[in-house]
């Protein structure tokens, strides 16, 4: 296999980025050889013409040249842009279909890398949850500012794996307030002469541009990232979007002079206005600043959190905790149906704006903690006997690490919320949990990002129990004996105890222990003549030989 040569191929498989998935044997190209060729813009079912753009051993990736036979599931993107951006995998593809495909790679996921049986993972799964209108969604946008050939400031996005600006001002899934917002910065920065930042050089001034908007208040915020610490004529510019941007409620800038690919750096001055918006899900009132962490997509996320709630299966008795919390969303939430919940995030901003939303809403029973899941809930447990009923995560694409998990088994929570926003970690944390004395109940996909090849998943696990999960229906008028009867007399445990112990155990000791043990004896065997008689009770070191014994005939 060659770079640039061109194959036909018949698209029968997506990626996991929404990428098609073809065999060149399908084709008849290379027969036998079953050559798998990743076409980045195919649809399933597609016939394409595809050229290889990077050759590996047993697979290549490759562009597509022409679609020749068109899926029944391709569409018209609506961004002109859809196929150079690197934002929308999926644009090509109906949104029914965008839907199933997300539905199917959780699934396959957990059956792959989880370990869960097929039929099982169609079974608790449930129905995934789609948009009403799956685009301008995004109440977050950061576009990077560049030069174009000609010296003209240009604003958009990254094409797919590379730091080439795609000039796009007006977003299809973002808010219309960006294009306005755009169209404002680099007029003013263009008659200003404020030049962009080069990444090649490390000269300029402008990197980028941050636009976020609270759905529910209409507030809009603007942030300038800076390769410096200001611009000539700042208050100028803040006036100017000030009164031609609806809504508009901060004007701030970052400084942010590393070379480095991280967008924002740690300062941050307000130039008018408010240092942070405001937001509503579920009834309470968040603030947002430019740093803080606020899920993009505010209606699906709502129905995450809603699930999250209704898994956790709260009655107002219950401790939770809330992982990896943020500013305090999902702890939120929950402890408006809680007794108590603690939130714990290694960021401390973020825990300030927790407990300041917190106070906001009026609620008290909600506590917040800096530090690691692993480290604060072991602490807050030895020290203060601090438990958990429930405990909620939702942790970054890197899923959950080994102590945070370990921690989690060892608080013992009789149910455990998992919310995820990659499900190949999800699947590997679930297989470990599962593992360990949990079992996995219900789970549902939720697109969160419409057009892209992500997906949030939100799961149920509950503690083990062996009285709640193993039914035995047995007739005793139909048995004169149990099976387990049958295995071993009462005089043969008594021998068996004797010999390894030296322990002389009674009838009594052993009927108590096998009750222990769940072993059903007959009706009124060794049992007291009235309800108030009164017995000894088995002593602990003869409990434990007689177990050995029941051990040894395996009768338990």
């Amino acid at each position: 296999m060659q770079k640039n040569q061109i194959f036909t191929v018949k698209i029968t498989d997506m990626g996991t980025d929404g990428e098609g998935i073809g065999h060149l044997e399908d084709s008849g190209a290379l027969s036998g050889n079953g050559y798998t060729l990743f076409v980045k813009d195919a649809v399933l079912g597609d016939t394409v013409r595809a050229k290889v753009v990077k050759p590996k051993k047993g697979y290549a990736f490759a562009r597509l040249e022409e679609v020749l036979e068109p899926s029944p599931d391709r569409v018209e993107p609506v961004c002109a842009y859809a196929r150079q951006c690197g934002g929308c995998q999926l644009q090509a593809v109906s949104y029914e279909k965008q839907l199933a495909f997300k539905d199917r790679k959780v699934k396959n996921n957990l059956i792959r890398i989880g370990g869960f049986a097929p039929d099982f993972v169609e079974e608790i799964m449930e129905a995934p949850v789609g948009m009403e209108h799956p685009f301008h969604y995004r109440n977050k946008a950061q576009f990077p500012v560049g030069m174009d050939k000609n010296g003209r400031l240009i604003a958009g996005f990254y094409a797919g794996r590379t730091h080439t600006i795609i000039e796009n001002r007006d977003c299809a899934l973002g808010v219309a307030e960006n294009k306005i917002v755009l169209d404002i910065v680099l007029d003013f920065c263009t008659e200003k002469k404020i030049p962009a930042y080069d990444e090649t050089t490390g000269k300029g001034l402008l990197r980028h541009v941050l636009i976020r908007k609270g759905f529910s208040t209409g507030q809009i915020m603007v942030c300038l990232i800076l390769n410096g610490s200001s611009f000539a004529a700042e208050q100028e510019l803040a006036d100017r979007l000030f009164e031609k941007v609806p809504g508009m409620t901060s004007f701030s800038v970052n400084s942010n002079t590393e070379r480095t690919n991280v967008i924002m750096g740690s300062k941050t001055r307000t130039i008018r206005g408010k240092d942070r918006i405001e937001d509503t899900i579920g009834g309470l009132v968040f603030t947002i600043s430019p740093q803080s962490f606020y899920q993009v997509n505010p209606v699906q996320t709502e129905n995450i959190y809603s699930q999250a709630l209704s898994y956790a299966g709260l009655t107002g008795n219950e401790t939770v905790w809330d992982l990896y919390c943020g500013i305090g969303t999902i702890s939120l939430f929950l402890a408006r149906q809680a007794k108590q919940v603690y939130g714990v995030e290694i960021v401390p901003q973020a825990i300030d704006d927790a407990r300041q939303n917190a106070v906001r809403n009026g609620i008290d029973n909600a506590k917040f903690y800096v530090g690691k899941a692993e480290e604060v809930l072991p602490h807050l447990y030895e020290t203060e006997g601090i438990f958990a009923d429930v405990i909620v995560v939702d942790p970054p694409r890197k899923g959950c690490d080994e102590e945070c998990l370990n921690t989690i088994l060892k608080m013992r929570p009789k149910r455990l919320v998992y919310v995820s926003c990659d499900s190949a970690t999800l699947a590997r944390d679930l297989k470990y949990l599962c593992s360990q004395g949990y079992e996995l109940k219900c789970g549902r996909a939720f697109d969160n990002f419409p057009m892209g090849g992500h997906v949030e998943t939100v799961c149920l696990l509950s503690k083990l129990n062996a009285k709640q999960h193993i039914e035995v229906d047995i007739h005793m008028d139909e048995l004169d004996l149990t099976d387990a009867e049958k295995k071993a007399t009462y005089s043969e445990i008594k021998e068996y105890v004797l010999e390894h112990t030296g322990l002389k155990v009674s009838s009594l000791y052993i009927a108590q222990v096998k009750q222990k043990c769940g072993i059903i004896e007959r009706e009124n065997y060794n049992k007291p003549k009235s309800d108030d008689a009164k017995q000894p009770q088995c002593p602990p070191d003869k409990e434990k030989a007689i177990k050995e014994a029941l051990k040894h005939f395996g009768m338990i």
